[in-house]
C-alpha cells in the first residue's frame, strides 16, 4: 500500500467575524490511513472536513488545500476542477442526509450520479451496473434486507450504514466523516465504527472521522489529530493520548468524564 498523501492541508484558515474556526492548520493525509479528528466543540474539526472538500471556503491568503495531488482551492477561492477531486470522496454527516421519503436503495444509488446522466438519476431510471452496485453495497454494510423501505422509516444506525453505503456506490476513495456515531445509540455506534474500520482495513479506503468518543477515537484509529481553538495541537499515534495530554485538550473538565480505562 502506498503511502503518497492523497489529502493535503498547508497553512489553512477560516474566519467567522473575528473567531478563527480554523488558525494556520497543515496536515497531510497518506493513503490507507483511518485518523481520528478530535477536540472540544466549536475547535474546527467540522471547518476542516468541509473545508478538504470545497464545502466551506477558507480565507484568502497563503492556505492551500490539494487532494489526489490536484488542488481543492487556495488564496480563498475553490479550484473549478473541485467535482473532479469531490467524485472520489465520500462525506458522511451526522443526520445522515438521506433523502427521507425515498427507499434506502434509491439513497445508495444516489452515489452513482457524477458517473451517469442527471436525468436518469431523477426518474429513477438506474443503468443495471448502478443496481449491482448498490445492492452490493447495501450488503456490504449489511442492511440489504431494508433496501425497499423508506429512509425515514429505519434506525439512525441503518441510515448511518446506508450513508456509507452511498459513498461504496460513488466508488469513494477517501471517506470522510464527521460525527457518524453522535446522534447513534451505543451499539449502533460501535457498529458503525468497525464497519468504517473494516472498510479501512479491508478494502483500503483512507478515512478521516471526527469523534468527541476519544475512546472510539484510540480504539479504531492508530493516528489522532486534535483541534483546539482553530489550531492543530497534536499530531500523533493515538497511544501517545495520556490523561495529561487530553486534559491539555479539552481543559481540566476533562477530568470529570474521563472514560474507564482511560491511558494514564
Amino acid at each position: 500500500m502506498s503511502d503518497a498523501a492523497v489529502l493535503t492541508v498547508r497553512n489553512a484558515s477560516k474566519s467567522f467575524g473575528a473567531r478563527k474556526a480554523l488558525d494556520g492548520v497543515s496536515l497531510n493525509v497518506s493513503r490507507g490511513e483511518m485518523i481520528a479528528l478530535i477536540g472540544p466543540s466549536g475547535s474546527g474539526k467540522s471547518t476542516l472536513l468541509r473545508s478538504i472538500t470545497g464545502l466551506q471556503t477558507i480565507d484568502a491568503g497563503p492556505g492551500v488545500i490539494e487532494a489526489f495531488g490536484q488542488p481543492v482551492q487556495s488564496a480563498g477561492k475553490v479550484s473549478k476542477k473541485v467535482r473532479d477531486v469531490r467524485i472520489r470522496i465520500g462525506f458522511i454527516f451526522q443526520q445522515f442526509n438521506l433523502v427521507g421519503r425515498l427507499t434506502l436503495f434509491s439513497n445508495v444509488a444516489l452515489g452513482s450520479l457524477g458517473r451517469i446522466p442527471v436525468v436518469r438519476g431523477l426518474f429513477g431510471l438506474w443503468p443495471k451496473e448502478t443496481k449491482q452496485a448498490a445492492m452490493a453495497a447495501l450488503a456490504r454494510v449489511g442492511v440489504a434486507d431494508y433496501a425497499g423501505q423508506r429512509a425515514n422509516t429505519l434506525s439512525g444506525g441503518q441510515q448511518q450504514r446506508g450513508a456509507i453505503a452511498r459513498a461504496l456506490v460513488q466508488k469513494a476513495k477517501v471517506i470522510l466523516a464527521d460525527e457518524p456515531v453522535a446522534s447513534l445509540d451505543p451499539v449502533s455506534a460501535r457498529k458503525v465504527m468497525e464497519l468504517l474500520s473494516d472498510l479501512n482495513a479491508s478494502d483500503g479506503l483512507t478515512v478521516v472521522v471526527t469523534l468527541h468518543q476519544v475512546d472510539y477515537a484510540t480504539r479504531y484509529c492508530k493516528r489522532v489529530v486534535a483541534l483546539k481553538a482553530g489550531k492543530l495541537v497534536y499530531d500523533g499515534p493515538a497511544s501517545g493520548l495520556d490523561r495529561a495530554r487530553l486534559i491539555d485538550i479539552y481543559g481540566p473538565e476533562f477530568e470529570d468524564v474521563f472514560w474507564e480505562g482511560a491511558p494514564e
